[in-house]
């Protein structure tokens, strides 16, 4: 994970790699990941998905609003808004709320493993996230790195599939 602060110094940013290694069929991880209006049904952490615009027959163009928690004691609520979709390949949003910035799961096989990438580069918007931001730098990645860690396995047991490993680059 990288942190730095930006010229204006308003805000945080963030840049998070997760790769979970499920012995599951490509088809059945992407559709799991796909309907995120489903998640907060196998995956704690996501505690509400409310879709607020319902885009083009692929998806691209909805906007779905998020609410998660972690370890640590707060939530976040942003919005994504999904710019890019290719069947069984990467699916891309921009965020905005919370947090701004973008998302991207994308999908590869390696023999029975479903290799699933999650690259999450955001800024925090909320002014008490950013003043304590360099101090909790530490406690914000293991936050991010446990939700994560839940979803992986969470995803597994949802698909009956082995979690082979999580990486967090």
């Amino acid at each position: 994970m990288h942190c730095l602060i930006l010229k204006n110094g308003d805000m945080m940013e963030y840049n998070f790699v997760t790769v979970w290694y499920i012995e599951a069929p490509l088809e059945a991880v992407c559709e799991a990941i796909y309907l995120s209006q489903n998640w907060p049904q196998w995956w704690h952490n996501v505690e509400r998905v409310e879709e607020i615009t319902p885009g083009n027959v692929r998806g691209v163009g909805s906007v779905r609003r998020y609410t998660w928690r972690g370890r640590l004691p707060y939530r976040l609520t942003f919005d994504i808004r999904v710019i890019y979709f290719a069947p069984l390949t990467a699916i891309e949003g921009i965020a905005s709320g919370d947090v701004e910035g973008r998302g991207r799961w994308s999908f590869t096989t390696d023999g029975d493993i479903t290799v699933v990438r999650y690259e999450w580069q955001v800024r925090t918007t909320p002014v008490w996230m950013n003043l304590l931001a360099v101090f909790a730098r530490p406690f914000i990645k293991w936050n991010h790195n446990g939700v994560m860690q839940q979803g992986g396995e969470a995803l597994a047991r949802r698909l009956n599939a082995r979690l082979v490993e999580i990486a967090h680059l």
